[in-house]
Order: C-alpha cells, then sequence, then structure tokens
C-alpha cells in the first residue's frame, strides 16, 4: 500500500507543467488526486482517467466557486488532506506599462487564491488530524526581477501566507510550506519568452540563455518531477516538522 492511500489531495493548475507533475507523483503514492486547470476537454479528461481521480473546473479567480470545489472533493471522497496551490499566470512588463487588469488577474491566480484555498480546505484537514499544504512558489519570492511586479509581489505573498498558516495550525498535525523552483520549462515560462523580447530588446536565445538562465548556476532548467518529487515528500510523516519552509529548488540561484 503506497503511503496516502485513502487520502485526498486538491492540486490546482494541474493540466500541465509543474501541477500536473505533482498530480502524478501523488497518484503514484496513493492519493486520490482532484485536478484542476484549463485546456481542451478530451486532453483533461485523459489526464483524468490516466490519474484515476477527480476533475474540478472551480475558476481560482473566484472565491465562492474555490470553496464549492472543497465540498465537491469532501463529498465524493470524504476528505480534502492535501492543498497544492500551483495556479499561475504571467506577465512581463514595466510597471508604468503594466496593464491593470493583468495586475488584477496575478494576484488573484497566483496569491489570493491560495488563501480562498487554506481557508476553506483547513477545518477539513483538522477534522481528521492530518494535512499537507503546499504552495509553489518561486525564486521570485526570495528575489526580483525586473519587469515581473504582479508576479513577484504575488510569491513573496505566498511566502508570507506559509509562514502564518504554519503557525496557526502548528498544533493540528497540519504543515504549510512552499516550494520554489528556479526557471522549470514549462508553458508559463515558454509563454513569457515574447513578452521579454518586447521589454528588453532581445532576441529568443538571448532571452532562454541571458535571462531565465543567467541566474542558475547549474545552467539548466528545473524539471517539474523535480520539484514534484520535494513535494511529495513534505507529505510523508517524517517530514511533519518541516513547516513554515521556504524550500528552494532552483539550481543555486538564491545561494549567491
Amino acid at each position: 500500500m503506497s503511503f496516502l492511500t485513502g487520502r485526498t489531495a486538491i492540486v490546482t493548475g494541474s493540466t500541465s507543467g509543474i501541477g500536473l507533475a505533482y498530480a502524478r507523483a501523488l497518484a503514484a503514492q496513493g492519493a486520490t488526486v482532484v485536478i484542476n486547470g484549463f485546456g481542451e476537454a478530451g486532453a483533461i479528461e485523459a489526464i483524468r482517467a490516466e490519474l484515476g481521480g477527480l476533475y474540478d473546473p472551480a475558476d481560482m479567480t473566484r472565491p465562492a466557486e474555490i470553496a464549492a470545489m472543497v465540498e465537491r472533493a469532501v463529498a465524493a471522497t470524504g476528505s480534502v488532506d492535501i492543498v497544492v496551490n500551483n495556479a499561475g499566470v504571467q506577465h512581463v512588463a514595466p510597471i508604468a506599462d503594466f496593464p491593470v487588469e493583468r495586475f488584477d488577474a496575478i494576484i488573484a491566480i497566483v496569491m489570493s487564491s491560495a488563501w480562498h484555498l487554506i481557508r476553506a480546505a483547513l477545518p477539513r484537514m483538522r477534522e481528521r488530524g492530518w494535512g499537507r499544504i503546499i504552495s509553489t512558489g518561486s525564486a521570485h519570492s526570495l528575489v526580483a526581477s525586473p519587469n515581473k511586479s504582479a508576479y513577484i509581489m504575488a510569491k513573496h505573498g505566498l511566502a508570507g501566507l506559509t509562514k502564518t498558516v504554519a503557525l496557526e495550525c502548528a498544533r493540528d498535525n497540519v504543515t504549510c510550506n512552499l516550494v520554489s523552483p528556479g526557471y522549470v520549462w514549462t508553458p508559463l515560462v515558454e509563454n513569457q519568452i515574447p513578452d521579454t523580447m518586447r521589454a528588453r530588446g532581445l532576441t529568443r536565445e538571448q532571452v532562454v540563455d541571458d535571462v531565465l538562465l543567467a541566474a542558475q548556476p547549474t545552467k539548466r532548467f528545473v524539471t517539474p518531477e523535480e520539484v514534484a518529487a520535494l513535494g511529495v515528500f513534505l507529505c510523508r510523516e517524517e517530514a511533519r516538522s518541516i513547516t513554515g519552509a521556504n524550500l528552494p529548488v532552483d539550481g543555486g540561484w538564491t545561494a549567491a
């Protein structure tokens, strides 16, 4: 029997990239996984079927839908034991030119949705006397880069939220941690390359070599599976004393 058999995990932004790696890694350890995110209906159903779990279409910009997702998961499986706050969007532009609607979307999806999901799921974890809350941070939860004001603000906010929740549930056998990767080759990263090219007047190759990987001493992208593996470890009983932590998986980026 795998060590997460009988546990239910909600993973937001899990139809691709890091979130999908989390979903697969948790399902491989026996968890029933509720995936959430955008994509073509057939592709999403294929992922759901592969994992043997559930799909919930909740919009991460709508608090009522986030709360309803938790209740649907409880109704279907009996519990919500693990939450992975992974939904994310990005936009790259100088702050003076940053579209307000893109700022609002990044704050809502990256930061506020995590607050709402934790708020809805934590009582269920306390009822069961066990829980694991994991949020996908970023090296940008620790350091800044130009032209990403909204994203960096949101990721720094997740770091503060993680610490606060960890303290509030320290005696409830519920941990709360932030896993902060450097650049991971995902659609989110790939899609910001054209914006960075425009903002900095660079070629695609220059963006990859001189911007994305400039700060990572390993000079390679982190893989989604590496990020997910740390998240799975945080769900083990051996990790019960790791809480309130911001754990970099960044190829040495924040070591300097």
